[in-house]
Protein backbone atom coordinates (compact mmCIF):
# COMPACT_ATOMS: atom_id res chain seq x y z
CA UNK A 1 0.00 0.00 0.00
CA UNK A 2 2.72 2.25 0.58
CA UNK A 3 4.20 2.16 -3.14
CA UNK A 4 0.78 2.90 -4.21
CA UNK A 5 0.80 5.97 -2.05
CA UNK A 6 4.13 6.96 -3.08
CA UNK A 7 3.08 6.65 -6.49
CA UNK A 8 0.08 8.62 -6.32
CA UNK A 9 1.82 11.26 -4.21
CA UNK A 10 4.42 11.77 -7.20
CA UNK A 11 1.51 11.98 -9.83
CA UNK A 12 -0.32 14.26 -7.62
CA UNK A 13 3.13 16.20 -7.15
CA UNK A 14 3.47 16.74 -11.31
CA UNK A 15 -0.04 17.90 -11.41
CA UNK A 16 -0.05 20.57 -8.66
CA UNK A 17 3.73 21.71 -9.46
CA UNK A 18 3.11 22.15 -13.39
CA UNK A 19 -0.59 23.01 -12.90
CA UNK A 20 -1.04 24.79 -9.82
CA UNK A 21 2.60 26.50 -9.35
CA UNK A 22 3.49 26.83 -13.18
CA UNK A 23 6.73 25.03 -12.90
CA UNK A 24 8.28 23.99 -16.06
CA UNK A 25 7.86 20.43 -16.86
CA UNK A 26 11.46 19.21 -16.65
CA UNK A 27 12.53 20.60 -13.49
CA UNK A 28 8.73 18.75 -12.55
CA UNK A 29 9.78 15.87 -14.07
CA UNK A 30 13.47 15.36 -12.73
CA UNK A 31 12.35 16.54 -8.74
CA UNK A 32 9.53 14.17 -9.25
CA UNK A 33 12.69 11.12 -9.76
CA UNK A 34 14.39 12.30 -6.93
CA UNK A 35 11.46 12.34 -4.75
CA UNK A 36 10.36 9.02 -6.03
CA UNK A 37 14.03 7.47 -5.48
CA UNK A 38 14.43 8.61 -1.93
CA UNK A 39 10.91 7.83 -0.70
CA UNK A 40 11.11 4.29 -2.72
CA UNK A 41 14.43 4.02 -0.49
CA UNK A 42 17.21 3.52 -3.40
CA UNK A 43 20.70 3.99 -2.44
CA UNK A 44 21.44 7.36 -2.83
CA UNK A 45 24.53 6.78 -3.95
CA UNK A 46 22.75 5.63 -7.08
CA UNK A 47 20.42 7.83 -7.70
CA UNK A 48 21.90 10.47 -9.59
CA UNK A 49 23.66 8.08 -11.38
CA UNK A 50 20.46 6.05 -12.48
CA UNK A 51 18.60 9.50 -13.12
CA UNK A 52 21.20 10.64 -15.65
CA UNK A 53 21.68 7.32 -17.56
CA UNK A 54 17.81 8.13 -17.65
CA UNK A 55 18.06 11.36 -19.14
CA UNK A 56 20.74 10.41 -22.00
CA UNK A 57 19.67 7.11 -22.55
CA UNK A 58 16.52 8.09 -24.05
CA UNK A 59 17.98 11.24 -25.89
CA UNK A 60 20.76 8.88 -27.34
CA UNK A 61 18.47 7.09 -29.68
CA UNK A 62 14.98 9.63 -29.69
CA UNK A 63 16.98 13.08 -29.61
CA UNK A 64 18.45 13.30 -32.59
CA UNK A 65 14.85 12.07 -34.50
CA UNK A 66 13.39 14.97 -32.30
CA UNK A 67 15.82 18.09 -33.59
CA UNK A 68 15.54 17.08 -37.15
CA UNK A 69 11.76 16.44 -37.29
CA UNK A 70 11.77 20.22 -35.51
CA UNK A 71 13.85 21.54 -38.23
CA UNK A 72 11.70 19.83 -41.23
CA UNK A 73 8.77 21.00 -39.56
CA UNK A 74 10.25 25.14 -39.23
CA UNK A 75 11.25 24.68 -42.90
CA UNK A 76 7.73 24.06 -44.13
CA UNK A 77 6.28 26.22 -41.91
CA UNK A 78 8.60 28.94 -43.08
CA UNK A 79 8.47 28.50 -46.67
CA UNK A 80 4.91 28.23 -46.87
CA UNK A 81 4.89 24.69 -47.87
CA UNK A 82 2.14 24.43 -45.38
CA UNK A 83 0.34 26.56 -47.36
CA UNK A 84 0.86 24.41 -50.73
CA UNK A 85 -0.20 21.01 -49.03
CA UNK A 86 -3.80 23.09 -47.59
CA UNK A 87 -4.13 24.28 -51.23
CA UNK A 88 -4.01 21.02 -52.90
CA UNK A 89 -6.31 19.42 -50.53
CA UNK A 90 -9.05 22.53 -51.56
CA UNK A 91 -8.00 21.78 -55.43
CA UNK A 92 -8.79 18.16 -55.05
CA UNK A 93 -12.03 18.45 -52.95
CA UNK A 94 -13.51 21.60 -53.75
CA UNK A 95 -16.18 23.29 -51.69
CA UNK A 96 -18.23 20.04 -51.42
CA UNK A 97 -17.48 19.62 -48.17
CA UNK A 98 -15.93 21.87 -46.18
CA UNK A 99 -15.38 20.83 -42.35
CA UNK A 100 -14.36 17.56 -44.54
CA UNK A 101 -11.90 19.93 -46.39
CA UNK A 102 -10.66 21.68 -43.52
CA UNK A 103 -10.23 18.88 -40.89
CA UNK A 104 -7.52 17.07 -43.65
CA UNK A 105 -5.93 20.06 -44.22
CA UNK A 106 -5.39 20.05 -40.69
CA UNK A 107 -4.44 16.34 -40.58
CA UNK A 108 -1.91 16.55 -42.72
CA UNK A 109 0.07 19.99 -41.46
CA UNK A 110 0.40 19.12 -38.19
CA UNK A 111 1.99 15.64 -39.06
CA UNK A 112 5.57 18.43 -39.77
CA UNK A 113 3.86 21.45 -37.68
CA UNK A 114 3.26 21.97 -34.12
CA UNK A 115 -0.84 22.32 -34.40
CA UNK A 116 -0.19 26.01 -32.56
CA UNK A 117 1.49 26.83 -35.85
CA UNK A 118 -0.43 24.99 -37.97
CA UNK A 119 -3.38 26.58 -36.89
CA UNK A 120 -1.98 30.02 -36.91
CA UNK A 121 -0.56 29.52 -40.52
CA UNK A 122 -3.58 28.55 -41.74
CA UNK A 123 -6.08 30.85 -39.95
CA UNK A 124 -6.57 32.67 -43.04
CA UNK A 125 -7.22 30.50 -45.42
CA UNK A 126 -9.91 29.02 -43.23
CA UNK A 127 -11.75 32.10 -42.88
CA UNK A 128 -11.49 33.01 -46.50
CA UNK A 129 -13.30 29.55 -46.92
CA UNK A 130 -15.82 29.73 -44.17
CA UNK A 131 -16.95 32.99 -46.08
CA UNK A 132 -16.46 31.81 -49.73
CA UNK A 133 -18.32 28.35 -49.03
CA UNK A 134 -21.08 31.04 -46.51
CA UNK A 135 -20.28 28.47 -43.75
CA UNK A 136 -20.12 29.39 -39.72
CA UNK A 137 -16.17 30.00 -38.88
CA UNK A 138 -16.61 27.97 -35.52
CA UNK A 139 -17.54 25.15 -37.60
CA UNK A 140 -14.63 25.64 -40.13
CA UNK A 141 -12.22 26.48 -37.25
CA UNK A 142 -13.13 23.20 -34.62
CA UNK A 143 -12.74 21.22 -37.99
CA UNK A 144 -9.06 22.45 -38.76
CA UNK A 145 -8.03 22.30 -35.00
CA UNK A 146 -9.27 18.63 -34.43
CA UNK A 147 -7.66 17.45 -37.49
CA UNK A 148 -4.24 19.38 -36.37
CA UNK A 149 -4.51 17.67 -33.08
CA UNK A 150 -5.08 14.16 -34.13
CA UNK A 151 -1.95 13.40 -35.70
CA UNK A 152 -0.28 16.19 -33.29
CA UNK A 153 -0.92 13.12 -30.68
CA UNK A 154 -0.65 9.95 -32.81
CA UNK A 155 1.70 10.04 -35.87
CA UNK A 156 5.52 10.48 -35.38
CA UNK A 157 7.85 12.51 -36.26
CA UNK A 158 5.41 14.85 -34.02
CA UNK A 159 7.96 14.45 -30.95
CA UNK A 160 5.27 13.36 -28.00
CA UNK A 161 4.46 10.16 -30.18
CA UNK A 162 7.87 9.98 -30.57
CA UNK A 163 8.97 10.22 -27.46
CA UNK A 164 6.39 7.84 -25.61
CA UNK A 165 8.05 5.08 -28.33
CA UNK A 166 11.34 5.52 -26.88
CA UNK A 167 9.89 5.23 -23.57
CA UNK A 168 8.58 2.15 -24.62
CA UNK A 169 11.69 0.26 -26.49
CA UNK A 170 9.87 1.17 -29.82
CA UNK A 171 12.58 3.45 -31.28
CA UNK A 172 13.82 0.64 -34.15
CA UNK A 173 9.69 0.30 -34.65
CA UNK A 174 8.87 3.52 -35.55
CA UNK A 175 7.62 2.59 -38.63
CA UNK A 176 4.88 0.50 -37.07
CA UNK A 177 3.74 3.51 -34.65
CA UNK A 178 3.16 5.91 -37.17
CA UNK A 179 1.48 2.94 -39.52
CA UNK A 180 -1.25 2.63 -36.90
CA UNK A 181 -0.92 6.53 -35.97
CA UNK A 182 -2.03 7.25 -39.34
CA UNK A 183 -5.12 5.04 -39.27
CA UNK A 184 -6.19 5.97 -35.39
CA UNK A 185 -5.38 9.67 -36.48
CA UNK A 186 -8.20 9.70 -39.14
CA UNK A 187 -10.91 8.32 -36.96
CA UNK A 188 -9.78 10.72 -34.27
CA UNK A 189 -10.03 13.62 -37.09
CA UNK A 190 -13.46 12.19 -38.36
CA UNK A 191 -14.88 11.98 -34.85
CA UNK A 192 -13.92 15.48 -34.79
CA UNK A 193 -15.30 16.61 -37.73
CA UNK A 194 -18.71 15.52 -37.49
CA UNK A 195 -18.61 17.02 -33.72
CA UNK A 196 -17.81 20.58 -35.63
CA UNK A 197 -20.53 19.93 -38.26
CA UNK A 198 -23.13 20.76 -35.31
CA UNK A 199 -21.89 24.17 -35.96
CA UNK A 200 -22.24 24.86 -39.24
CA UNK A 201 -24.86 27.44 -38.81
CA UNK A 202 -23.73 28.80 -35.89
CA UNK A 203 -21.44 32.30 -35.70
CA UNK A 204 -18.56 33.06 -32.99
CA UNK A 205 -19.86 35.06 -29.96
CA UNK A 206 -16.77 36.82 -29.60
CA UNK A 207 -16.26 40.43 -28.79
CA UNK A 208 -14.45 41.09 -32.05
CA UNK A 209 -16.64 39.17 -34.60
CA UNK A 210 -16.68 42.44 -36.70
CA UNK A 211 -13.90 41.96 -37.62
CA UNK A 212 -13.98 38.16 -38.92
CA UNK A 213 -16.10 39.62 -42.28
CA UNK A 214 -12.89 37.96 -44.34
CA UNK A 215 -12.78 39.10 -47.45
CA UNK A 216 -9.97 37.97 -50.42
CA UNK A 217 -7.26 41.15 -49.07
CA UNK A 218 -6.79 39.47 -45.78
CA UNK A 219 -5.70 36.14 -47.83
CA UNK A 220 -4.05 37.72 -50.15
CA UNK A 221 -1.81 39.79 -47.27
CA UNK A 222 -1.54 36.86 -45.44
CA UNK A 223 0.25 34.73 -48.69
CA UNK A 224 2.21 37.62 -49.44
CA UNK A 225 4.89 36.91 -47.03
CA UNK A 226 5.47 33.54 -48.25
CA UNK A 227 6.48 35.37 -51.83
CA UNK A 228 5.97 32.61 -54.17
CA UNK A 229 4.47 29.50 -52.71
CA UNK A 230 6.22 26.13 -53.34
CA UNK A 231 4.93 23.22 -55.89
CA UNK A 232 3.26 20.10 -54.37
CA UNK A 233 6.13 17.98 -54.94
CA UNK A 234 8.40 19.77 -52.99
CA UNK A 235 5.96 20.64 -50.36
CA UNK A 236 4.87 17.14 -49.69
CA UNK A 237 8.43 14.88 -50.17
CA UNK A 238 10.50 16.56 -47.13
CA UNK A 239 7.63 15.08 -44.79
CA UNK A 240 6.58 11.90 -46.91
CA UNK A 241 9.90 10.32 -48.37
CA UNK A 242 10.74 10.25 -44.47
CA UNK A 243 8.15 8.48 -43.11
CA UNK A 244 7.88 5.97 -46.41
CA UNK A 245 11.30 5.21 -45.49
CA UNK A 246 10.78 4.13 -42.01
CA UNK A 247 8.04 2.18 -42.61
CA UNK A 248 10.10 0.56 -45.46
CA UNK A 249 12.80 0.06 -42.52
CA UNK A 250 10.20 -1.65 -40.06
CA UNK A 251 8.96 -4.03 -42.96
CA UNK A 252 12.92 -5.24 -43.51
CA UNK A 253 12.33 -6.54 -39.26
CA UNK A 254 9.60 -8.71 -40.37
CA UNK A 255 10.49 -12.03 -40.13
CA UNK A 256 9.16 -12.82 -43.22
CA UNK A 257 12.34 -10.87 -44.88
CA UNK A 258 10.51 -9.97 -48.05
CA UNK A 259 13.40 -7.77 -48.75
CA UNK A 260 15.73 -10.70 -47.99
CA UNK A 261 18.90 -10.95 -46.26
CA UNK A 262 21.47 -8.47 -48.45
CA UNK A 263 20.95 -5.88 -50.98
CA UNK A 264 17.69 -4.52 -50.57
CA UNK A 265 18.07 -5.05 -46.78
CA UNK A 266 20.94 -3.42 -46.40
CA UNK A 267 19.80 -0.42 -48.54
CA UNK A 268 16.02 -0.23 -46.90
CA UNK A 269 17.27 -1.45 -43.75
CA UNK A 270 19.82 1.83 -43.29
CA UNK A 271 17.63 4.70 -45.21
CA UNK A 272 14.66 3.63 -43.00
CA UNK A 273 16.24 4.34 -39.93
CA UNK A 274 14.36 7.13 -38.50
CA UNK A 275 17.67 9.36 -37.75
CA UNK A 276 18.92 8.54 -41.27
CA UNK A 277 15.59 8.76 -43.04
CA UNK A 278 14.81 12.05 -41.69
CA UNK A 279 17.98 13.25 -42.88
CA UNK A 280 16.86 13.01 -46.40
CA UNK A 281 14.06 14.58 -45.64
CA UNK A 282 16.23 17.66 -44.60
CA UNK A 283 18.21 17.36 -47.87
CA UNK A 284 14.66 17.57 -49.52
CA UNK A 285 13.52 20.68 -47.32
CA UNK A 286 16.60 22.37 -49.03
CA UNK A 287 14.67 22.44 -52.30
CA UNK A 288 12.17 24.68 -50.41
CA UNK A 289 14.89 27.91 -49.89
CA UNK A 290 14.26 30.95 -51.56
CA UNK A 291 16.51 33.93 -51.88
CA UNK A 292 20.29 34.63 -52.80
CA UNK A 293 21.57 34.07 -49.57
CA UNK A 294 20.18 30.06 -49.21
CA UNK A 295 22.82 29.14 -46.58
CA UNK A 296 22.55 32.06 -44.05
CA UNK A 297 18.57 31.34 -44.88
CA UNK A 298 19.14 27.88 -43.88
CA UNK A 299 21.35 28.56 -41.00
CA UNK A 300 18.20 30.95 -39.54
CA UNK A 301 15.53 28.19 -39.86
CA UNK A 302 17.85 25.64 -37.98
CA UNK A 303 18.31 28.22 -34.79
CA UNK A 304 14.40 28.62 -35.20
CA UNK A 305 14.03 25.07 -35.03
CA UNK A 306 16.50 24.36 -32.38
CA UNK A 307 14.44 26.85 -30.30
CA UNK A 308 11.78 24.93 -30.66
CA UNK A 309 13.20 22.01 -29.65
CA UNK A 310 14.90 22.53 -26.81
CA UNK A 311 12.51 22.17 -23.92
CA UNK A 312 10.95 19.42 -26.19
CA UNK A 313 14.36 17.67 -25.88
CA UNK A 314 14.48 18.58 -22.04
CA UNK A 315 11.32 17.73 -21.28
CA UNK A 316 12.15 13.99 -23.15
CA UNK A 317 15.29 13.38 -21.47
CA UNK A 318 13.33 14.07 -17.88
CA UNK A 319 11.12 11.44 -18.75
CA UNK A 320 13.12 9.13 -19.53
CA UNK A 321 15.28 10.03 -16.03
CA UNK A 322 11.24 9.95 -14.55
CA UNK A 323 11.46 6.15 -15.75
CA UNK A 324 14.44 5.31 -14.87
CA UNK A 325 14.30 5.95 -11.36
CA UNK A 326 10.65 3.73 -11.99
CA UNK A 327 12.15 0.99 -13.23
CA UNK A 328 15.02 1.08 -10.04
CA UNK A 329 12.13 0.60 -7.85
CA UNK A 330 9.76 -1.83 -6.92
CA UNK A 331 6.66 0.52 -8.04
CA UNK A 332 6.11 -0.70 -11.76
CA UNK A 333 6.25 -4.62 -10.60
CA UNK A 334 3.30 -4.46 -7.40
CA UNK A 335 1.18 -1.71 -9.99
CA UNK A 336 1.29 -4.28 -12.25
CA UNK A 337 0.22 -7.11 -10.60
CA UNK A 338 -2.60 -5.62 -9.04
CA UNK A 339 -3.63 -3.67 -12.32
CA UNK A 340 -3.82 -6.74 -13.82
CA UNK A 341 -6.72 -8.11 -11.64
CA UNK A 342 -8.64 -4.81 -12.19
CA UNK A 343 -8.24 -6.51 -15.95
CA UNK A 344 -7.80 -2.16 -17.05
CA UNK A 345 -5.18 -3.49 -19.96
CA UNK A 346 -4.92 -0.65 -22.12
CA UNK A 347 -7.50 1.59 -20.14
CA UNK A 348 -4.96 2.58 -17.61
CA UNK A 349 -2.43 4.10 -19.80
CA UNK A 350 -5.33 6.39 -21.11
CA UNK A 351 -6.67 7.31 -17.79
CA UNK A 352 -3.65 8.36 -16.36
CA UNK A 353 -2.47 10.20 -19.87
CA UNK A 354 -5.42 11.95 -19.76
CA UNK A 355 -5.54 13.00 -16.03
CA UNK A 356 -2.46 14.72 -16.29
CA UNK A 357 -3.60 16.31 -20.25
CA UNK A 358 -6.94 17.09 -18.47
CA UNK A 359 -5.05 18.72 -15.39
CA UNK A 360 -1.37 20.25 -16.76
CA UNK A 361 -2.72 21.19 -20.54
CA UNK A 362 0.02 20.15 -22.76
CA UNK A 363 -0.07 17.11 -24.58
CA UNK A 364 3.60 16.12 -24.46
CA UNK A 365 4.08 15.98 -21.31
CA UNK A 366 1.10 13.54 -20.92
CA UNK A 367 2.84 11.86 -23.52
CA UNK A 368 6.32 11.54 -22.22
CA UNK A 369 5.05 11.39 -18.54
CA UNK A 370 2.29 8.58 -18.98
CA UNK A 371 4.85 6.05 -21.35
CA UNK A 372 7.63 6.68 -18.40
CA UNK A 373 4.91 5.85 -16.16
CA UNK A 374 3.26 2.75 -17.54
CA UNK A 375 6.79 1.41 -19.52
CA UNK A 376 8.21 -0.86 -16.44
CA UNK A 377 4.53 -2.67 -15.82
CA UNK A 378 4.05 -4.06 -19.36
CA UNK A 379 4.82 -7.23 -18.36
CA UNK A 380 2.33 -7.69 -15.63
CA UNK A 381 -0.81 -5.83 -17.31
CA UNK A 382 -0.17 -8.33 -20.22
CA UNK A 383 1.24 -5.48 -22.81
CA UNK A 384 4.89 -6.51 -23.82
CA UNK A 385 4.85 -7.71 -26.89
CA UNK A 386 5.54 -5.41 -29.82
CA UNK A 387 1.95 -4.81 -30.53
CA UNK A 388 1.37 -4.07 -27.31
CA UNK A 389 3.65 -1.55 -26.77
CA UNK A 390 2.29 0.04 -30.40
CA UNK A 391 -1.16 -0.04 -29.00
CA UNK A 392 0.15 1.52 -25.63
CA UNK A 393 2.05 4.45 -27.48
CA UNK A 394 -1.73 4.93 -28.93
CA UNK A 395 -3.44 4.80 -25.96
CA UNK A 396 -1.20 7.62 -24.26
CA UNK A 397 -1.93 9.63 -27.43
CA UNK A 398 -5.52 9.16 -26.95
CA UNK A 399 -5.44 10.18 -23.49
CA UNK A 400 -3.06 12.94 -24.23
CA UNK A 401 -6.08 14.84 -25.95
CA UNK A 402 -8.36 14.65 -23.55
CA UNK A 403 -9.31 17.71 -23.18
CA UNK A 404 -8.28 20.78 -24.52
CA UNK A 405 -9.32 23.34 -22.40
CA UNK A 406 -8.46 26.73 -20.55
CA UNK A 407 -4.86 25.37 -19.01
CA UNK A 408 -3.67 24.28 -22.64
CA UNK A 409 -2.46 26.94 -25.08
CA UNK A 410 -4.00 25.22 -27.90
CA UNK A 411 -7.30 26.19 -26.55
CA UNK A 412 -5.98 30.00 -26.12
CA UNK A 413 -4.64 29.65 -30.28
CA UNK A 414 -8.42 28.21 -31.21
CA UNK A 415 -10.36 30.54 -29.12
CA UNK A 416 -8.58 33.90 -29.64
CA UNK A 417 -7.98 33.68 -33.90
CA UNK A 418 -12.02 32.43 -34.31
CA UNK A 419 -13.16 34.93 -31.60
CA UNK A 420 -15.18 32.81 -29.70
CA UNK A 421 -15.88 33.46 -26.55
CA UNK A 422 -14.55 31.01 -23.71
CA UNK A 423 -18.21 28.99 -23.09
CA UNK A 424 -18.55 28.62 -27.06
CA UNK A 425 -15.07 27.22 -27.47
CA UNK A 426 -15.66 24.86 -24.23
CA UNK A 427 -18.89 23.96 -25.85
CA UNK A 428 -17.00 23.47 -29.47
CA UNK A 429 -13.58 23.32 -29.18
CA UNK A 430 -13.00 21.07 -25.76
CA UNK A 431 -15.83 18.76 -26.35
CA UNK A 432 -14.75 17.94 -29.44
CA UNK A 433 -11.32 16.69 -27.95
CA UNK A 434 -13.23 14.96 -25.46
CA UNK A 435 -15.26 13.00 -28.17
CA UNK A 436 -12.26 12.33 -30.39
CA UNK A 437 -10.48 10.92 -27.24
CA UNK A 438 -12.82 8.53 -26.14
CA UNK A 439 -13.66 7.60 -30.02
CA UNK A 440 -10.35 6.44 -31.03
CA UNK A 441 -9.85 5.14 -27.49
CA UNK A 442 -12.92 2.83 -28.26
CA UNK A 443 -10.75 2.45 -31.93
CA UNK A 444 -7.79 1.21 -30.09
CA UNK A 445 -9.64 -1.68 -27.86
CA UNK A 446 -11.06 -3.10 -30.79
CA UNK A 447 -7.54 -2.91 -32.24
CA UNK A 448 -6.27 -4.45 -29.19
CA UNK A 449 -9.00 -7.45 -29.56
CA UNK A 450 -7.14 -8.24 -33.22
CA UNK A 451 -3.24 -7.71 -32.28
CA UNK A 452 -2.96 -8.56 -29.18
Amino acid sequence: MSLVFILLAVIVFIILASSTFKLHPFLTLILASFITAFACGLPSGDIANIISQGFGGILSYIGLVIVLGTIIGTILEKSGAAITMADVVIRILGKRFPTLTMSIIGYLVSIPVFCDSGFVILNALKQSMAHRMQVSSVAMSVALATGLYATHTFVPPTPGPIAAAGNLGLSSHLGLVIAFGVIIAAVAAIAGMLWANRFLHIEPDGENNENLSDDSTNLESHLHKYGKLPSPTRAFLPIFIPILLICLGSITQLPAKPFGQNGLFDVFNFIGQPINALMIGLFLSLTLLKGPDKIKQLSHYISDGLVLAAPILLITGAGGAFGAVLKATPIGDFLGSSLSELGLGLFMPFLVAAALKSAQGSSTVALVATSALVAPMLDSIGLSSEMGRVLTVMAIGSGAMTVSHANDSFFWVVTQFSNMSVKQAYKAQTMATLIQGLTSMTFIYLLSLLFI
